[in-house]
């Protein structure tokens, strides 16, 4: 099992290192590929350090997921790169799985990656820019075939959760919850 999770200028810290830190735990091989040299700032102005350059990962790897942490401006970011997008779509020509959370589905439909009839969930701030009939407002974590959303960084350990969940299932969600004590 493997995940690449892109690190924008200004990602919602939360939302990249809750994921990075519960797919590592669920032993999920996990990338952490920056759209930038590093150091790279979140939004609140803390500093992360990727493991490669999202230009240097071999477009001919295969990963079971690629992951879109969001946060307003690291979300525009994540919209305006080619790199991103040709991942997005990679993806689905492999039938693999992508991830989006808070802002960054915005950049999942400035890609022109998300089919209009797919179900999600984003930051209420961003939902107007979706078809109302996308947008499931009761949810904070949704699942629409290979794609799985979530509402903000308050939504962040349950959205790393249903991400080990699809890819190693719930007995190891229950494994690595037995050392996080998460609300479940």
């Amino acid at each position: 099992m493997s995940a690449l999770v892109f690190l924008a200028p200004g990602f919602e810290d939360i939302e990249g290192i809750t994921v990075i830190d519960i797919l590592r735990r669920a032993e999920i091989e996990t990338i952490v590929a920056g759209l930038i040299p590093n150091p790279i700032t979140a939004a609140r102005q803390t500093r992360h350090i990727a493991d490669i350059l999202l230009a240097d990962v071999d477009p001919q790897r295969e990963f079971e997921i690629v992951i879109l942490p969001g946060g307003a401006e690291g979300a525009k970011h994540l919209a305006e790169s080619p790199l991103v997008r040709d991942w997005l779509f990679r993806q689905r020509e492999r039938n693999q799985w992508v991830a989006a959370i808070c802002a960054a589905p915005t950049a999942l439909l400035a890609h022109g990656w998300l089919k209009p009839e797919e179900k999600i969930i984003s930051h209420p701030t961003v939902q107007a820019q979706f078809s109302a009939g996308q947008v499931q407002v009761t949810k904070r974590v949704v699942v629409d075939g290979k794609l799985i959303t979530s509402l903000a960084a308050g939504s962040a350990m349950e959205f790393a959760f249903e991400i080990v969940h699809q890819l190693r299932g719930a007995d190891a969600v229950k494994q690595v919850n037995q050392g996080v004590c998460a609300v479940m």
